[in-house]
């Protein structure tokens, strides 16, 4: 009777040993993993959030960039940097899922811990539990007390009782704790089956947007290669216009100066092949224009240099010659003589605009690319007297152009202009 009274009591410390190695690799699954776990969340979070804001501020952009229908290359890019971020939040959402999906398989296993941790403690209490009713006869306390060789028997099995019930008080008690932690991570693996439905609800909203993005971009593209198309062609128009603008403009230089001189021959009565005389007004303009190289106005108020004097190579490959300055301008732009003179010639450009040429004696200044001109042909101007405006296309660019020439020579106006 005896040994049976100690071989229950010897199960109970080999439970708690175990009941003890539960809790500490219960500890290892829940408690440890759980920090590790909002920590990566937490920061997954913060660099969604980050990657949010910056796919709103593309939006932003590309909604200005699209007002503007010339501007096909800035949206490529914009699109092309709004797919890399939605990217970026695709792959965050993924690291979630994957974090997520660890801890449910960690929560899982809690569980299956907890679960068999209860079935072990209820089976060992039933099985104690069966053992007491089948020797309910034979576990009278004052017997087993009387039924002792010495006192200390008597004092061992008085200790035994009480520890005893001690122990099934605690096993009661460890059952419905352990029962109270399955339900509790229970609940917690509900909680991340949710928020897992969430994140597949965001990860495929995630990626049909990009999948139309894509689409929007192959279409940009193809737009954006038609618009560099039709940009070439209209290059290569411009430039070609340049090129007989500036052949018109030596044409009526080289007219200009003849008629000039048949007119002094006529008034002089000289030969044709004698050179024509020059007045004393004229030489003395000429003298004055030459005295103020340096120090001339510019002709408009411009916000940059299109392009500077000299031969050039233009995006179409080809080569011109610009015998002028080209000033960007406001709409609107006021143009205004260099210096005081004589209009010699009002004329239309080959790309409609119109062109005022003004006489300083032996020297002229041409102001091309107008839209309206103030003055008529043989009248009388002075230095910084209006004569006109620049004109402006249909997209809003006033681009101006200036040129001085000394007889048959073009002039580079930096040299001039102060």
């Amino acid at each position: 009777m005896t040994s049976r009274k100690y071989s229950i009591g010897n199960n109970h410390n080999l439970n708690c040993k175990n009941y003890l190695k539960y809790l500490l690799v219960l500890a290892v699954l829940v408690g440890f993993s759980s920090p590790l776990y909002s920590q990566s969340k937490k920061q997954l979070e913060k660099d969604k959030a980050r990657v949010e804001q910056e796919i709103k501020n593309l939006n932003s952009q590309l909604g200005k960039a699209k007002k503007n229908s010339k501007n096909n290359q800035k949206q490529l890019q914009l699109l092309e940097d709004k797919i890399a971020q939605r990217t970026r939040l695709i792959n965050n959402l993924d690291g979630q899922l994957n974090l997520l999906g660890v801890q449910m398989t960690q929560t899982q296993d809690s569980i299956a811990l907890v679960r068999s941790q209860v079935d072990s403690l209820k089976a060992e209490y039933a099985k104690v539990v069966r053992t007491l009713y089948g020797e309910r006869g034979n576990l009278d306390k004052l017997v087993l007390l009387l039924d002792t060789k010495s006192y200390n028997y008597a004092y061992l099995r008085t200790r035994w009782f009480r520890d005893y019930s001690r122990y099934r008080r605690r096993q009661a008690a460890h059952i419905r704790q352990k029962e109270e932690e399955l339900t509790d991570v229970q609940l917690e693996l509900a909680k991340q089956q949710r928020e897992q439905t969430t994140l597949l609800v965001q990860q495929k909203r995630q990626k049909d947007q990009l999948a139309q993005e894509q689409k929007q971009k192959q279409k940009s593209l193809k737009d954006s290669k038609q618009q560099e198309k039709n940009l070439q062609a209209q290059i290569g128009k411009k430039e070609k216009q340049k090129r007989q603008l500036q052949q018109q403009i030596q044409n009526i230089i080289n007219e200009e100066i003849a008629k000039a001189n048949r007119a002094k021959k006529a008034a002089a009565g000289s030969s044709a092949s004698s050179p024509a005389p020059k007045s004393a007004e004229e030489v003395a303009l000429t003298s004055d224009f030459a005295g103020n190289k340096g120090r001339l106005p510019w002709p408009v108020t411009y916000t940059k240099v299109a392009r500077e004097y000299g031969r050039y190579t233009h995006s179409s490959g080809g080569q011109n010659m610009n015998n002028g300055i080209d000033l960007l301008c406001r709409p609107g732009t006021s143009v205004q003589a260099v210096f005081g003179g004589t209009v010699s010639r009002v004329f239309t450009t080959p790309g409609g605009t119109r062109g005022i040429i003004i006489r300083h004696g032996d020297y002229m200044t041409v102001y091309a690319n107008m839209g309206s001109v103030a003055v008529k042909e043989g009248a009388k101007v002075s230095t910084r007297q209006n004569i006109g405006t620049v004109f402006t296309n249909e997209d809003g660019t006033a681009e101006f152009s200036f040129q001085l020439w000394k007889g048959t020579s073009s002039q580079n106006p930096r040299t001039w202009l102060r």
